[in-house]
């Protein structure tokens, strides 16, 4: 009967181990972000979160796994840890096909909810509570670094707040199409609102294309246990 390839027993021993080098990697941050002192203040007001640090750990633990079996069954020629593998890797790459289809199927509900909840925020700006101070200040940030002002409707988001905050989003000493004169002082015309939105369209494309790439990885990593199992097999 046929032999073991060793080229592909070492091949799937390497591709495992960097696997499971991942998920002690993914599982060592969340887990900080998890307890280190300086993000409970954060943590501890954002249900969210929590939610996704924890799905993080979870994430990572199970990558730790399947690479752990993979490995061995790589190296120990093991059909049992190898089928487990097969399977573990197919059900993840089932829930991001999975996860793939429900975001193109609620994104129109999501940009929906984006562009409501943005607007919501206006009435942040003209807060006094803790809650809208720490939305100034991060909307401050956002315009300071992208050179817009206001959120949806541009510096008269702010109300009152306006005289207090507006050297985040004051234009510089040159007048040109980029800014408007509001309660005298020279800001810029464009809201955040587009800018904000280009953001998250930015990050939603750097995370499709990291799925695409984790995609690739899963499917190589069944092709290899299968043949491997099937070599064992014959063997």
């Amino acid at each position: 009967m046929a032999g073991v390839s060793g080229c592909l027993k070492y091949s799937m021993f390497i591709f495992n181990f960097l696997f499971w080098l991942c998920g002690i990697l993914i599982l060592a941050v969340a887990i900080w972000i998890r307890v280190s002192k300086d993000n409970q203040e954060i943590l501890s007001s954002e249900t969210n979160t929590y939610v996704a640090v924890n799905i993080l750990i979870a994430v990572g633990a199970i990558i730790m796994i399947l690479g752990f079996l993979g490995c061995c069954g790589a190296m120990k020629e093991s059909r049992c840890m190898l089928l487990l593998f097969f399977i573990g890797l197919l059900l993840i790459l089932l829930l991001q096909v999975a996860a793939g289809i429900l975001g193109a199927v609620f994104k129109p509900q999501s940009d929906r909810i984006v562009n409501e909840t943005l607007h919501e925020n206006v009435e942040l700006l003209h807060a006094s509570d803790d809650a809208g101070k720490k939305f100034q200040q991060a909307l401050m940030k956002f315009q300071k670094e992208f050179k817009c002002c206001g959120l949806v409707h541009g510096a008269a988001d702010w109300g009152n707040n306006f005289q207090r905050y507006y050297e985040s989003c004051e234009c510089p000493a040159s007048v040109d199409s980029s800014c408007v004169s509001y309660e005298n002082k020279l800001v810029y015309k464009q809201s955040c609102i587009s800018l904000i939105k280009d953001l998250i369209e930015k990050h939603i494309i750097v995370i499709i294309g990291i799925a695409f790439g984790l995609a690739v990885i899963e499917i190589l990593g069944l092709v290899f246990s299968m043949v491997l199992y099937c070599q064992i097999g014959n063997k």
